[in-house]
């Protein structure tokens, strides 16, 4: 079982800066490699647009986008747009039967960044979608992995949860914080829903009527959403939000998506499928964080942090505008290790820590968190400026410039001082021995 993810939300009442903070964290399998990428407004000629596995009549114009996605998919794991528009998406395991072609989750999510300016436009346009194409296709980059989804929708003002189960849906609007994982959480509370929702349950015999429906209760697969520990990861980052709400800011966000069930003795090798920041460990855990985003998003100037890379415990987050655009980075990444990308360079440092984690990560993080402080207040500062117009697009673009150049730096200083260490767990060396042989990749890489 593998592609889990952890998508949160919190409001400007529940937050320290009265801004929407929006975070997901999009776990993958360790060599599938995901892509920021980032698409000017754009006006189109063409009838359709060839999605992962389906075309899709095509608009007229489409929004600028800042979109991370896995590199073999035309859909995205998550991303942002020029109106402040955040989606995220989540695996879910239903009883209803999956297709085996369609849109996938990610197709509906990229599509909507492109096409709606706000959380509800988003909500009405991904269920025209769902029931107008249906959702399906492989979503596994190795192996053949179908599933549902649901989706963590939000804008500067509101929020939504659209949860799906084949062709049926329910959607409630977000109260002050909220968080999603892989696991259906909405029971009789909707605000909206599909008209035959209750009908079909009843007609399949999940429920009596209305007065025991629940959505999550009667559409969950539960052997599945058991399996991959959803409603565990999001009963955490839902009391993490509750806990802070009224005072929740960027760093807290950025200490959620990076924690560990075990912390403080976490160990890669002894890693769970109830971490945020998961690190794949063998079959029961396949599935490692591919990338991170969390952003503020303001009315005007959204900031948006992304890793750009996996393991968030152990990467920089990095500002970028969407006002100014992505800077260089080199060569899209692929499924098999390539020096000259931004994914595979940090995977040399996450993979030669892998079995001397303990030893050199402590430092690192701290090193990160002073990196990120001091990118936080030039960030903001810089904003600010852009906002009196006394700072360019160009000054912002390059200040994210710099931001992966000080990763880059970061990441090669490690590299040459970390020693791999002895991995003591016999299965999970044999594991990573294998994910390495595929991807062509060796630890003695620099």
């Amino acid at each position: 079982m593998r592609d889990v993810c952890d998508t949160l939300v919190a409001l400007p009442d529940a937050t320290k800066g009265r801004v929407t903070i929006f975070a997901k964290n999009s776990d993958r399998e360790p060599n599938e490699a995901q892509i920021l990428e980032f698409h000017p407004r754009m006006r189109h000629d063409e009838g359709y647009v060839k999605c992962t596995y389906i075309e899709v009549p095509q608009v007229r114009e489409t929004y600028a986008v800042l979109i991370s996605r896995p590199f073999w998919m035309w859909g995205a794991e998550m991303g942002v747009n020029e109106w402040g528009l955040a989606i995220g998406n989540e695996a879910v395991f239903t009883r209803e039967p999956y297709r085996r072609t369609g849109l996938t989750g990610m197709d509906m999510l990229r599509l909507a960044l492109e096409r709606c300016r706000t959380a509800r436009e988003a909500v009405n346009l991904i269920v025209e979608l769902l029931e107008k194409y249906g959702q399906g296709g492989n979503c596994g980059y190795t192996r053949r992995l179908y599933y549902h989804n649901s989706f963590l929708i939000a804008d500067p003002g509101e929020a939504w949860v659209l949860e799906t189960a084949g062709d049926y849906w329910a959607a409630k609007r977000v109260e002050g914080v909220r968080s999603i994982s892989n696991a259906l959480t909405i029971g009789r509370d909707w605000d909206l829903a599909h008209l035959e929702l209750v009908d079909h349950a009843v007609e399949k015999g999940w429920c009596r009527g209305e007065e025991d429906f629940s959505f999550a209760n009667c559409y969950s697969d539960r052997l599945y959403t058991r399996l991959v520990k959803g409603r565990e990861r999001q009963r955490y980052t839902q009391r993490m939000l509750e806990d802070r709400r009224g005072s929740i800011d960027l760093a807290y966000v950025m200490r959620i998506m990076r924690s560990h069930y075990s912390d403080p003795d976490f160990k890669p090798s002894k890693g769970s499928m109830r971490d945020i920041c998961m690190h794949a460990g063998g079959p029961t855990r396949p599935s490692q964080t591919a990338g991170s985003q969390i952003s503020l998003l303001y009315e005007k100037v959204g900031v948006h942090w992304f890793t750009a890379t996996s393991t968030p415990c152990i990467s920089l987050y990095k500002p970028v505008f969407i006002e100014a655009g992505l800077p260089d980075l080199g060569p899209e990444p692929k499924g098999t290790y390539d020096p000259r990308t931004v994914w595979w360079r940090h995977e040399t440092l996450h993979r030669k820590l892998m079995c001397s984690y303990a030893k050199y990560a402590g430092e690192l993080r701290r090193k990160i968190e002073v990196t990120e402080r001091e990118l936080v207040k030039e960030t903001m500062d810089a904003r600010a400026r852009y906002l009196e117009g006394d700072l360019s697009k160009d000054s912002l673009l390059e200040l994210s410039r710099n931001a992966f150049k000080m990763a880059e730096e970061l990441e090669k200083d490690f590299i040459e001082r970390v020693k791999p260490g002895s991995c003591l767990n016999p299965l999970f060396k044999f594991y990573w021995w294998r994910i390495n042989r595929q991807a062509k990749f060796s630890i003695h890489h620099r």
